[in-house]
């Protein structure tokens, strides 16, 4: 008998404590749709800040306006965490066209990678060789690429549905592509854009030269996917043209920017630390809203949509924009580093920085039981249509606080929109849907929620 009662107050007592979870969370995803503060904070940071490229000066308008809203959020502390940043300038717009013979030319869009040097100042003229990818080089050999601007023209994955599993297939061509060509000789790249669709926009990223000396270095620059088309279509029709680019970008020394800090203090279990964040930085082409704007906003919004919906956190949550992820990822190196000298317990984070499209789930780098407690609570979720919970990978700039103690999450929107916009121009306010982005918030709020009520599994 005693067996039984025992087994019934067990079932009433989930049953309870699964109805206050869906309470809780209905409360988040409510406050979220009809009192966010994402959209707003988003329209400041891209309408009147704007690209937030490290070590710019809308990148440090980008902190003060962050840390002031903090400030105004009754958090228990905010602070600014000093980190030393790339300083790269792009210049003037760049310019290029394809030489079909002298005189007769087609204008073809392109920008300069991040971090590229600049061309001479007259710019460069050579014949091209088209190339799939970096292992062709060798092949070809410095006889047949010397002198020449190497074409890189590997595309995205189609029948990829995974769109960030395309772009992983491709992208070493744009970050290692001048290194390597200019073992051979090369005297500039070009670079498809890494684009899903076929348009006018050349899509930046950040490249490296790895220990290629200074005065050895070529110029790198992407090619809008259409351009990317036309190009290797008359490459096709006549190997013998030339292409024709001029850039004017800069590296500069490195200069001091911030790392944008606050949280709530736990009232159970004050020194475990649980972060949620985005990255603060973002290119220079267009306002950054989807990369990584939209992440901090959701980010910054968790805090309050806790507060909102009246729950007291038992550990402490915080939220750090961090900056250079996007050509350094100096920002979340200098946090771990900070958090390992101060001996501080992190069991968890969270990092939004795939755009602020719909939400539909969650990637996690944790423990198989700590995955298998987290797909226990896919069921909260279902009603939200927040059903994917998978194994993977969670986000660049919470990557260095990895250890086999801490939980690691990634919120994943859905994708296929992304790369249109991933470092290109278009990568702007307009492009943002209100309600995804506050579902987005709402949706991160809740898996804090459910890690700071029931821990992790050690």
């Amino acid at each position: 008998m005693k067996k039984i009662v025992l087994l019934l107050l067990l079932v009433a007592t989930q049953g309870f404590s699964q109805t206050d979870d869906e309470k809780q969370i209905k409360a988040i995803y409510d406050a979220a749709l009809t009192k966010g503060k994402a959209y707003d904070w988003l329209n400041h940071l891209s309408n009147q800040i704007g690209g937030r490229l490290s070590g710019s000066i809308q990148a440090q308008q980008a902190v003060d306006y962050t840390k002031s809203e903090m400030d105004s959020m009754s958090l228990d502390r905010v602070w600014l965490q000093p980190v030393m940043v790339p300083k790269w300038v792009r210049g003037i717009p760049e310019f290029a066209y394809i030489e079909y013979q002298p005189g007769i030319t087609s204008n073809v869009p392109i920008c300069a990678l991040g971090g590229s040097v600049a061309t001479p100042s007259g710019g460069i003229k050579a014949n091209l060789i088209e190339v799939k990818g970096i292992d062709e080089l060798a092949a070809l050999g410095r006889a047949k690429i010397e002198g020449k601007i190497v074409f890189f023209n590997r595309p995205m994955e189609p029948t990829l549905i995974s769109t960030f599993q395309a772009y992983s297939g491709c992208v070493d061509q744009r970050y290692s592509g001048a290194e390597e060509a200019g073992k051979y000789g090369a005297v500039g790249v070009i670079v498809r854009s890494m684009n899903l669709r076929l348009d006018n926009f050349p899509h930046t990223g950040s490249m490296g030269y790895g220990d290629t000396a200074v005065y050895n270095r070529i110029p790198a620059a992407a090619i809008s996917t259409n351009g990317a088309e036309l190009l290797s279509t008359t490459l096709k029709l006549n190997p013998n043209i030339k292409f024709y680019f001029k850039q004017n970008c800069k590296q500069f020394d490195d200069v001091e920017s911030y790392n944008v800090i606050g949280e709530i203090k736990g009232s159970v279990y004050p020194n475990e630390i649980m972060v949620v964040g985005g990255h603060l930085d973002s290119w220079d082409l267009g306002d950054g809203s989807h990369d990584d704007g939209a992440g901090c906003v959701q980010s910054m919004d968790v805090l309050r949509l806790l507060k909102e919906s009246g729950y007291k956190p038992k550990r402490t949550i915080r939220v750090v924009l961090f900056m250079n992820e996007e050509n350094g990822l100096r920002g979340g190196n200098e946090y771990a580093e900070v958090a390992k000298n101060k001996n501080e317990k992190h069991v968890f984070a969270l990092e939004s920085d795939s755009g602020g499209f719909t939400p539909r789930g969650f990637s996690f780098d944790c423990s198989d039981a700590n995955l298998e407690r987290v797909t226990s609570w896919k069921k909260l979720f279902e009603p939200y249509l927040v059903h994917l919970f998978i194994k993977g990978y969670s986000g660049a700039d919470i990557g260095p606080l990895k250890n086999d103690d801490i939980v690691l999450a990634g919120l994943l929107p859905d994708s296929q929109r992304y790369f249109d916009h991933h470092h290109a121009e278009n990568d702007t306010f307009e492009h943002i849907n209100k309600r995804e982005l506050e579902l987005g918030a709402a949706s991160m709020a809740s898996l804090v929620y459910l890690f700071d009520k029931y821990g992790i599994v050690k």
